[in-house]
């Protein structure tokens, strides 16, 4: 095992103490974090460029670029086909979504869910969302953690509490100009430690072709599984609609995404920050799986975990980087900030999203039930950084139990399309459908919880099929010979063992994709409430009275709709001027005289009452 040198540790030091050099510089030179609005929405001052390397930042994590290059060295390129589904959905979010919550003009998303249905759907939201965020941190931090550890000796606790120290001080101190910030040179950090794996194959086959050749030998190369078969693990289907739902879940209604897009000035400059996020997204999820295409070249002949190089394909990328660039001073240093950086990025926003919605979801609703009162800006501001210190101290916490609990971690990393399919189906139940009630809403969401639970993490599941690999190219020295000689008893034992199961013996749901998971959570929630909320209102136990202006409801608030339903609502409800012509004649002379008479609905006539 190579380990990282002098220079090595010199340059990660150097991009650790400009992440907290920024965090102090908003604090205490452009100190303008007199409120909350300042400090969790950056005053709304932002520009878009920020704003959406930000986006993309936060998406991908250290653990997307580590696991998205082992999908492809593993199972294929099938997985590429996802960035589709960004481009489809992008216009969904910034035309549809985005604009109701810019109405809003709130530090939480989920003030929405009780402005639409009530203050019980706001609390098992932003519960919801809470639980998957901390749960989500902890793996961010240990999973790259882990993977460094076990390749260059860099030490685990000592990656753990860094990301976890450095986030909660520039998060804490700067708020969130300093994350926007900071996520910019994060950002390319990530592109250099992707692009160097890229750029050294390149150099090292002589052509890319070789690479691309190479693939396609080992049968890496496919784009054609055109297969509606929910099981089939990556298809055109999964990865298309799979991929919409989870891009949704996290860029139309994720707290954190959500946020970021707020910070800007106005809708218009919003929706440019996510166009925008979309190329650069494409462009670094595009890098990292043709990363995975460079890096099983290298190891085409010996692969490193058959080799007992490494205890987990996560770790293939960190040791090709050893092995090919350890010898060039600082190049490893520079790969392992860019890894730092990804979660650095992905933790700030975590720590800046939660405090949002500890403050304004349960804090201050607590403060105006028990004490009758408000909090002041000084103890808004003040809570907002204890918070954020709070959460950066959970997600350093997190860190050391997920590394405890080895069977969780798989689980985890789907936590976003198990949670975030349903969170997405009660947001579109409420932007889309009048009818839609509060017990219906919560009744549809907690149905959808459960059943996305049940089948992303019912066991037992099927093995998922690997790619061929090989050790034929292995130098049989010291090194690897014990490793290859235990590796081959192994395999003869393993040929004398019964057959695998087929993947039919087990339970269906639990062999579904796991790229379905959002798409099904999504599908529950929604017209599980629909029916719920149909129900509910049938036998009167339930009522959609809190969409209207009026006791008659009559008047509803249009601003709660995405803008068609919105703008149809208004006209709807506008008053409706009628024209009739008249033609007389006197004195010899025909004149034309027009008569106008207003023709009122119920609706309106309660608008003039009103």
């Amino acid at each position: 095992m190579s380990t990282l040198e002098a220079w090595d540790y010199a340059i990660l030091a150097v991009v650790l103490i400009i992440s907290i050099g920024i965090g102090v510089y908003y604090r205490y030179v452009d100190n303008k974090q007199s409120n909350t609005t300042a400090f969790f929405l950056a005053d709304r001052s932002m520009g878009v460029t920020p704003v959406a390397f930000s986006l993309m930042a936060s998406f991908m994590s250290a653990v997307t670029i580590l696991g998205v290059s082992m999908e492809i060295y593993q199972y294929g390129t099938m997985f590429v086909i996802i960035n589709i589904s960004y481009v489809l959905s992008t216009p969904v979010a910034a035309y549809l979504i985005l604009p109701v919550f810019y109405r809003l003009k709130t530090a939480s998303v989920y003030e929405y869910l009780e402005l639409r249905f009530g203050y019980a759907t706001r609390l098992v939201a932003s519960v919801t969302f809470s639980l998957q965020m901390i749960l989500y941190m902890g793996i961010v931090v240990y999973a790259p953690a882990l993977a460094l550890e076990a390749v260059t000796g860099l030490n685990q606790i000592f990656s753990v509490l860094i990301v976890g120290i450095v986030c909660t001080i520039y998060a804490t101190m700067g708020g969130m100009k300093a994350v926007l910030i900071t996520d910019i040179y994060q950002s390319i950090l990530m592109f250099v430690s992707v692009f160097s794996v890229i750029i050294y194959t390149g150099i090292k086959a002589g052509s890319f072709d070789v690479v691309w050749k190479a693939a396609q030998e080992s049968g890496r190369i496919d784009f054609t599984n055109f297969s509606v078969d929910p099981t089939t693990r990556h298809s055109w289907f999964t990865q298309v609609l799979g991929g919409s739902a989870t891009y949704l879940s996290l860029y139309g209604v994720n707290q954190a995404q959500v946020q970021r897009l707020l910070a800007v000035r106005n809708l218009r400059s919003a929706r440019s920050a996510l166009w925008w996020c979309l190329p650069i997204l494409c462009l670094l999820s595009l890098s990292t799986c043709f990363s995975g295409l460079c890096i099983y070249w290298y190891y085409r002949n010996c692969d490193p975990l058959l080799a007992g190089r490494v205890s987990s394909r996560d770790q293939i990328m960190p040791l090709f980087v050893v092995d090919t660039m350890g010898s060039y001073t600082g190049l490893a240093g520079l790969f392992v900030s860019g890894i730092f950086c990804a979660s650095l990025s992905t933790i700030s926003t975590a720590i800046s999203s939660l405090a949002a919605v500890t403050l304004e979801d349960y804090l201050k609703p607590l403060m105006r039930s028990c004490r009758k009162r408000t909090l002041t800006d000084h103890q808004t501001m003040w809570y907002s950084k204890l918070l954020s210190a709070f959460f950066g101290a959970l997600c350093i916490g997190m860190a050391f139990l997920a590394g405890s609990i080895g069977g969780l971690l798989q689980a985890a990393l789907s936590i976003f399309g198990i949670i975030g399919g349903p969170l997405l189906g009660l947001f579109t139940l409420g932007m889309y459908v009048t009818s839609a009630n509060q017990k219906g809403a919560i009744g549809g969401l907690l149905l959808s919880l459960a059943v996305s639970f049940w089948i992303g993490f019912g066991q037992p599941k099927p093995p998922i099929p690997s790619l061929e690999m090989s050790i034929a190219g292995c130098p049989a020295d010291r090194s690897y010979a014990a490793d290859i000689f235990l590796l081959q008893t192994d395999t003869a034992h393993f040929r004398e063992s019964p057959e695998p199961e087929p993947e039919s013996s087990y339970f269906y749901l639990y062999r579904i994709s796991y790229m379905w998971y959002a798409p099904i959570g999504f599908v529950i929630s929604l017209f599980g409430g629909w029916l719920l909320s149909y129900c509910m209102a049938a036998f009167k136990w339930d009522n959609n009275r809190r969409i209207y202006h009026d006791a008659d409801c009559t008047l509803i608030k249009h601003d709660l709709f995405v803008p068609p339903i919105a703008k149809h609502l208004q006209r709807r409800q506008m008053p409706r001027l009628v024209v009739t012509s008249t033609t007389s004649s006197g004195s010899g002379s025909g004149s034309n005289r027009s008569s106008y008479s207003h023709k009122e609905s119920k609706s309106e006539k309660s608008h003039t009452q009103i």
